[in-house]
C-alpha cells in the first residue's frame, strides 16, 4: 500500500488546491479503482521529476 503514498500524496494536494476535503488514506485506497489510483501515482511521479528539474 505505501506505493500508492505518493499519488495520496498529489491528490491530497489537489484538493487543497481546489478547497475541497480530502479522503483519508484508507477511504482512497478503497474508493478508488486501480486505474485511478495508478493515475494519481503516474501524475506524482511527473511533477517529482518536475520538481527535481527546477
Amino acid at each position: 500500500m505505501s506505493m500508492y503514498r505518493e499519488g495520496y500524496n498529489y491528490y491530497k494536494q489537489a484538493c487543497e488546491q481546489y478547497e475541497l476535503e480530502p479522503l483519508n488514506f484508507a477511504f482512497y485506497l478503497l474508493s478508488l479503482s486501480k486505474e485511478q489510483l495508478d493515475a494519481y501515482n503516474e501524475k506524482a511521479e511527473l511533477k517529482r521529476g518536475h520538481d527535481l528539474d527546477n
